[in-house]
């Protein structure tokens, strides 16, 4: 006989040993029920509102699981910390920050020997002068090849090389650098460090060998002279150094040629030719490469003709075709008084003015 649990006909052939249910182990919680896509209908649905036996329930709502919250939080923690290492330590390394030393500046105006030969073609003075074969504007400045140093990529190298060569264009090159209306190109590629001594000169300019504007550009007196042709002649070089394994220097030598007239004279004016030799040093640091500006360390500048007894840290004081120097130099000047730079004056060669 069977036992009471049973079958009257004995536990059908296949069936589980021992009359088990094979789907006892499985249980429908009320989290299962809940979560079913399908519902079957009450009798009273079906005979009041005719409904099908079946219907499908709208799913549920969930919010974020548990496992996807903690994926967001993790996102949104590894971005903050990569904007705040990249502002804070862009590169990584160690290094303190260096200070930015103030530009040191010398300006010497080259006084002629007699009359500032002139003519009505700038064209044709610029072939009978030095600057027969100089290149007209940024060509004159061409980048060397650039190679890596110890502590610097050829990228930094050349990004080095390039600002400088940007801010011997800019303030050297801009006609609104030269007749005086602008100095924010020039400005802009500068450390920082260095704007207040740079809107110091030009705002109160003096001759102490720190805040001539002069010594930052070229710049010519605008009551004065004019540019009369706007291809100036340039020629020189630059090169790059590591100096220390957080520093890059590059050093700049180069001539340029203007050609003037009076301001507001007519296009027949005569026109005579102003010489400028810039040497800068340009120093930069791993901040400054990234951000594309510079430090300016030292400008010693040679330009004429001028006249030494007029002041040329403001502007440059171009003396033009058939004019001569004034009589006099510089002040006198006291070596004892350290606030002072000593007054320098240079006689500009013959052979440096076009021959006529």
């Amino acid at each position: 006989m069977g036992g009471p649990g049973d079958p009257p006909e004995g536990t059908p052939e296949g069936g589980p040993v021992g009359g088990e249910d094979e789907y006892r182990s499985v249980v429908f919680d009320e989290s299962f029920v809940r979560a079913a896509r399908l519902q079957e209908s009450s009798a009273r649905e079906r005979m009041t509102d005719h409904a099908p036996a079946v219907r499908r329930r709208p799913p549920l709502r969930r919010g974020l699981t548990r496992q996807a919250l903690i994926l967001v939080v993790l996102i949104l923690v590894a971005f903050g910390t990569a904007i705040y290492m990249g502002v804070r330590h862009p590169y990584g390394t160690d290094e303190a920050q260096q200070p930015v030393d103030p530009l040191r500046m010398t300006v010497i105006p080259l006084s002629p020997q007699g009359k500032v030969p002139g003519g009505a073609d700038a064209e044709a003075l610029f072939a009978h002068s030095p600057a027969a074969r100089y290149e007209v504007g940024a060509e004159g400045i061409p980048l060397p090849a650039a190679r890596s140093t110890a502590h610097f990529s050829d990228s930094q190298v050349v990004t080095a090389l390039t600002t400088a060569k940007d801010y011997l264009v800019r303030s050297s090159l801009y006609p609104e650098v030269l007749d005086s209306s602008a100095v924010r190109p020039a400005r802009a590629l500068l450390d920082p460090g260095q704007l207040d001594q740079f809107d110091q000169s030009v705002d109160h300019p003096t001759a102490d060998g720190r805040h001539a504007p002069t010594g930052w550009l070229v710049r010519f007196d605008p009551t004065r002279a004019e540019l009369a042709d706007p291809r100036i002649r340039v020629q020189g070089n630059l090169q790059a150094t590591e100096t220390d394994p957080a520093t890059l220097e590059v050093t700049a030598d180069h001539t340029f040629v203007y050609a003037l007239r009076p301001t507001g004279a007519p296009a027949g004016a005569q026109v005579s030719l102003f010489t400028v030799r810039r040497e800068l040093t340009f120093r930069f640091d791993r901040d400054d490469l990234r951000l594309h500006q510079t430090q300016l360390v030292v400008s010693y500048i040679q330009a004429g003709p001028q006249s030494c007894a007029e002041d040329s840290a403001d502007h440059l004081q171009p003396l033009l075709a058939g004019q001569t120097a004034k009589a006099g130099g510089p002040a006198g000047t006291n070596p004892f008084a350290t606030d002072s730079a000593t007054a320098l004056c240079g006689t500009l060669a013959a052979a440096a003015e076009p021959k006529v």
